[in-house]
């Protein structure tokens, strides 16, 4: 016998090529063909085997067997076409081409002698031997995806069709010891069924599923990896399906059927899957004892997965529908202890145990971690569950098709992997896996109801109702409170040898409900996930999806079943798809295909599309006819019914776009109150604010939070015309007066909603969009405190202001104010004075003008500050005026107090000007050129720069912060000589330090001299004049006029006999009338008392110097009161003087005042004539009093 192998190429359509050929299949000294084997008995030579049957292998059954041929005498040879070692062949068999013919394996006949009967389907045939004097004589054979069958007419009296499968027991049980555990081998277990048929098998064909249902089950598994490479004809899918086995497929799969075409009949051969026997057993009165044989034969959790099958009606549609009492048993069997077993800690089972040998321990294994070990009802539910969803869960929900079918076409159309039939049929098992579950939990059925008993409830929801059992009501406690009643006994006679376990029995039981409950949901969430994909392909998914951007189209493209499920972005897309879905459908005439839709969402994917979003979507419609609507009442009307809506679901919706279309239709109220409403819900027991959130959470929730606030903050910065990005916004279309409206209306609904941080927000943005002035008319109560709290940075400070606005003491706060922070200040200011708070706004322009800067950037400049105090002045003085009126005392120590700083920052201010001109010029004179007459010029220079640099930084010193007036006065006037701003402030501070003023006195001496060298006796006139003006003549401390005339007449004297200078008799009595405000009698004291001392008078001609003064004062005296007479001034009276006008017809101005002056000039003209100097010295002054006296009749 020999084979001859053909290639027909890659496609199969090429021609014959011959590969190889194999003359010697069968070995003859094999000893069933006629061999004889070692040490055997010689026997009759049996006849040579015959191939009656050539099959190919798929991929499925194995990836280096190619063909299996069946021989007459049942034997089969497993050929293969590759060379090189079992472990490389078929790696990439879709290119690899055959290159030899070989026999990988060998299997024997099937035994004979076994029934039909209903044993589990058939009788295996592992371990079984085959009797020598009895063999097949199989006449023809049929090889499909893993099923034989033969046909035998080895007995005489009528033929049989053996049918071959693969066991799907876990192991294999021994019917002496049934229920026990026995060896199984390890080579490949199959089941043989005998049947008894007439006539002889002429041929066999798979009968295959209706051409929708394979359809739908290529759809399903077209795209897994396994099946990948298996596109049409469709009908031939469910043969890669078949040969995965029974146990993977039967819950999509029928029954499988082959057509027997035998020479008296045609027959229909019908193979059992193990649920379909399973199925048979609870059909009848079948013994528990065999229940328990199946489930020991198949697992707990494939025998539990099976009953599941049967109890949710998950089986094929084509087969016969199961009748409710079989899946009842069945449900009852997946919640029996007794079957499915109980959860328990990984090491306590029997079988863990025997790892061990008995009575003996092992020191060399590491002893693992214990685990909790669940029942066979979680591991059947588990998978069942899988292989539900193993065709679509790591794979796309969508695929994008080109123009010739190729699904890598980046331009082509996006429509769903699977068909909307598939989908459906999927989505209907799985619902109905998940409705009986949730039927069971209601029920407090199995598991559920113990846990249920015991009060631990955990994350499921019991709901109340009756009981259903088995034909008698309990609590659905029974089997399981006798199963963990007799696991505690079992712990407790154990807890004197081994330590305590991790949990308890009834812990563990909690634990397994809870796992299968999150199963449950995670089987609901699936099944709403297919329902929206089918209503997604009804309604045209590649048009759904051109409405996405880019990058959302690229993650849906890229979306598993698996992220639509359990993944944020899958949440997302939905509702993006949703929302495309509805904005295509929404238009005036639109409402009845939106509420369909609506309608089949909240009904089939409740968790994608809920109550909240059917409002959502009415309201988008509401604001898009709004928006199509010229009549103004009807647009108002429909905005109000949209906002009505959006109110009861706040932050179910997205803000961004449905905020922008209610600022379009002018509806403002919706565009402040959803945000609030929303960043509400977000922090509904406001543990943010009081900081009890978890830290976690904090970051993410403030951010939401503040992405609310920023849809009202947009809309202001809108209506100002100021966008996002900087460019116009829509207040370029809006009148002023109606912008102006606007805004008010929107920060007085703000304001009115009580959220303080959002309030801050609120606050911060109108101060930037420059509405200083909306934000003082219409802020809230809480504006005072926030303006507080921006302004200062620490609790002491805010206190501080606090209880300076309360009418406590002023005092220095001292800690350094920014720029940001003096804004803040300002407003709380202006805020002051617009409440007709005057004393409080005083103050905090105080604290402004105080405030205490760490850079020359940041300082305010001195006339800032400046202006700071003289607007505290007048609010404090407008306090006062405010009290005057309302009869109610105002304390007037802070009128003093400001009065005082504002004078302190004028010494403050003019102490910089004097240092900077002191600076400048004796920068200018460095830069001069030398002076010939200077001895040391370089030193002068070196000196002149040092001093202008210090000048300099002092100056900037006192640009940064205010100075006391003893800094001022100590620190920076009397280091640099500033003579006339030290008797300023000395006047000013009241100063009475010493009985004789010896320090005032030192000081005029040093600013006359000055003068004097500065400029002369002018010069120092004139500083007297300046300097006097400002001091009051009756302090003697602060104006000694004394010295002050002494030393400028003996100046005046000395300048002018040496011809230095040209000083006039009037210019010191001048001056000194000048500091004394034009008041001659201090002055004229002053001369008096001079020149009756003689001690401090010696000369003679400084005498004579001190009465011409005298006779200057005198005139100025007389000048000045008929100045007064006629209303003018006394250049004025020097003017009529000295025209025709006489003195003598004017009358009696002031008697009194004449008398007084001719008595004084009778008195100093004697005292002219005891000058014991020439007459021709002392007669222009005795003439000048005498002709003062004539004038003055």
């Amino acid at each position: 016998m020999k084979l001859q192998l053909f290639d027909l190429g890659a496609s199969g359509d090429g021609p014959l090529t011959k590969i190889t050929e194999e003359k010697n299949i069968v070995d003859p000294r094999d000893a069933p063909y006629g061999g004889r084997r070692p040490n055997a008995p010689r026997a009759a030579r049996s006849p040579k085997p015959s191939i009656v049957c050539i099959a190919p292998l798929s991929t499925m059954e194995s990836k280096w067997l190619h063909a299996v041929a069946v021989l007459s005498d049942g034997k089969r040879l497993f050929l293969s076409t590759s060379g090189g070692s079992s472990s490389s062949v078929g790696l990439n068999s879709s290119l690899q081409r055959p290159t030899c013919l070989k026999i990988v394996a060998t299997r024997p006949s099937p035994p004979l002698g076994v029934g039909g009967g209903l044993t589990f389907g058939a009788v295996s045939a592992a371990g079984r031997a085959q009797p020598e004097d009895l063999a097949l004589k199989v006449e023809s054979a049929f090889y499909s995806a893993g099923a034989l069958i033969m046909s035998d007419s080895s007995t005489t009296a009528m033929s049989s069709l053996l049918a071959v499968q693969k066991d799907s027991a876990a192991q294999l049980t021994l019917p002496s010891t049934f229920g026990s555990a026995s060896r199984s081998s390890r080579a490949l277990r199959e089941t043989v069924s005998a049947l008894p048929v007439e006539g002889r098998m002429l041929c066999a064909s798979d009968v295959f599923p209706l051409p929708d249902a394979a359809f739908i089950m290529q759809s399903l598994y077209a795209d897994v990896e396994c099946f990948a490479g298996f596109r049409k004809p469709s009908e031939k899918a469910s043969v890669k399906l078949w040969a995965k086995g029974d146990l993977p497929t039967q819950h999509i799969l029928p029954r499988r059927r082959v057509v027997v075409f035998n020479t008296m009949c045609l027959m229909e051969v019908v193979f059992n899957r193990p649920v379909d026997i399973l199925r048979k057993l609870f059909d009848g009165k079948t013994l528990r004892s065999q229940i328990e044989e199946f489930f020991n034969r198949f697992g707990a959790g494939e025998a539990a997965a099976m009953c599941l099958m049967l109890a949710a009606k998950l089986l094929y549609a084509e087969d016969s529908p199961i009748s409710s009492a079989v899946s009842e048993k069945a449900a009852e069997a997946f919640e029996d202890p007794g079957l499915v077993g109980m959860p328990q800690i990984d090491g306590t089972t029997a079988l863990s145990s025997a790892r061990t040998q008995a009575g003996g321990f092992s020191m060399g294994q590491v002893i693992q971690e214990a685990e909790p070990l669940f029942s066979g009802a979680y591991e059947g539910l588990c998978l069942c569950s899988s292989r539900l969803l193993y065709p679509i869960w790591e794979l796309p929900v969508v695929v994008v098709r080109g123009p010739a079918g190729n699904n890598e076409d980046k331009d082509g159309v996006v429509v769903c992997r699977l068909s909307t039939g598939a989908m459906k049929v999927l989505e209907s098992k799985i619902r109905s896996l998940e409705t009986f579950l949730r039927s069971r939990r209601n029920k407090r059925r199995g598991l559920y109801g113990y846990v249920a008993g015991l009060g631990d409830s955990g994350s499921i929801l019991y709901k109340t109702g009756p009981i259903i059992g088995s034909g008698v009501h309990n609590d659905g406690r029974g089997m399981y409170s006798t199963q963990i009643r007799d696991m505690k006994s079992a712990d407790h006679s154990a807890s004197n040898k081994k330590p305590r376990m991790l949990y308890t029995s009834a812990e563990l039981a909690a634990m397994e409900v809870r796992a299968m409950e999150c199963l449950r949901r995670l089987l609901r969430r699936s099944g709403e996930a297919l329902f929206f994909l089918q209503l997604m392909c009804q309604h045209n998914v590649a048009r759904l999806a051109q409405s996405l951007g880019d990058d959302l189209r690229k993650k849906l493209i890229h979306l598993t079943f698996h992220q639509l499920v359990c993944s944020e972005d899958g949440d997302q897309l939905a509702m993006r798809l949703i929302s495309a879905l509805m904005e295509y459908y929404i238009g005036p005439e639109g409402r009845g295909t939106v509420d369909e839709i609506s309608s089949k969402l909240r009904e089939g994917c409740p968790s994608y599309f809920n109550e909240s979003d059917y409002k959502y979507y009415l309201a988008v419609e509401c604001l898009e006819r709004a928006s199509m609507t010229n009549n103004h009442e009807e647009r108002e009307s429909l905005a109000r019914d949209a906002f009505n809506l959006l109110a009861k679901i706040p932050d179910s919706a997205d803000l961004s776009a449905i905020c922008k279309r209610f600022e379009n239709l002018r509806f403002y109220e919706a565009v402040v109150r959803l945000p609030l409403q929303k960043a509400q819900a977000l922090d509904s027991t406001s543990d943010v604010i009081n900081g009890q959130i978890d830290p976690r959470h904090h970051d993410t929730i403030i951010l939401q939070r503040q992405q609310c606030y920023e849809i009202v903050m947009n809309a202001l910065r809108t209506l100002k015309g100021v966008g996002q990005s900087g460019t116009p916004g829509l207040a370029t279309t809006v009148d002023p007066a109606s912008r102006s409206k606007y805004i008010k209306q929107i920060i007085q609904l703000s304001v009115q909603w009580p959220d303080t941080v959002f309030h801050e927000h609120l606050y911060r943005t109108l101060i930037e969009l420059g509405l200083e002035n909306e934000l003082l008319e219409y802020g809230g109560s809480d504006l005072v405190s926030f303006l507080q709290s921006a302004g200062r940075k620490h609790d002491e400070e805010v206190r501080a202001v606090s209880s300076l606005t309360s009418g406590s003491k002023l005092h220095d706060l001292g800690a350094p104010i920014s720029i940001s922070q003096t804004k803040y200040l300002e407003l709380l200011a202006r805020y002051y004075v617009l409440k007709g708070e005057h004393i409080a706004a005083a103050r905090m322009l105080l604290i402004l003008a105080e405030r205490q800067c760490s850079s020359s950037e940041e300082a305010p400049t001195l006339d800032q500050r400046y202006q700071y105090l003289s607007t505290a002045v007048l609010q404090a003085k407008s306090a006062g005026i405010t009290a005057d009126s309302s009869r109610n005392p105002i304390d007037s120590s802070t009128v003093d107090l400001l009065e005082g700083k504002l004078a302190v920052l004028r010494f403050q201010m003019q102490i910089k000007q004097e240092l900077e001109l002191m600076a400048s010029q004796l920068e200018n004179l460095s830069n001069s050129s030398e002076s010939a007459s200077d001895p040391f010029p370089c030193e002068n220079i070196l000196a002149d720069s040092e001093k202008a640099k210090v000048a300099k930084d002092k100056a900037k010193e006192l640009s940064l912060n205010l100075k006391s007036i003893t800094q001022l006065y100590n620190d920076y006037a009397v280091p640099f000589n500033l003579w006339e701003v030290c008797l300023e402030m000395l006047s000013f501070a009241n100063y009475s330090g010493d009985a004789d003023s010896k320090i005032v006195r030192e000081i005029w001496a040093r600013l006359l001299d000055q003068a004097l060298t500065r400029g002369g006796v002018a010069e120092a006139c004139s500083v007297v004049k300046r300097v006097g003006s400002k001091l009051d003549p009756a302090d003697g401390a602060c104006l000694p006029l004394d010295i002050i005339c002494l030393h400028l007449e003996k100046a005046a004297l000395h300048r002018l006999s040496s011809g230095e200078e040209l000083v006039g008799d009037e210019d010191v009595a001048r001056a000194l009338l000048g500091a004394c405000k034009g008041l001659p009698e201090p002055v004229l004291a002053v001369y008096d008392q001079l020149l009756s001392n003689g001690a401090i008078m010696p000369s003679l001609t400084l005498k004579l110097r001190l009465l011409r003064s005298v006779l200057a004062i005198l005139r100025e005296w007389g000048m000045s009161v008929i100045a007064h007479r006629l209303g003018t001034t006394s250049a004025g009276a020097s003017f009529f003087l000295d025209g025709t006008f006489s003195l003598n017809q004017t009358g009696a101005s002031n008697q009194g005042v004449r008398d007084k002056i001719m008595s004084l000039a009778n008195r100093y003209m004697t005292e002219v004539r005891r000058l014991n100097l020439p007459q021709n010295q002392t007669e222009t002054v005795y003439r000048g009093f005498r002709n003062n006296n004539e004038d003055n009749p």
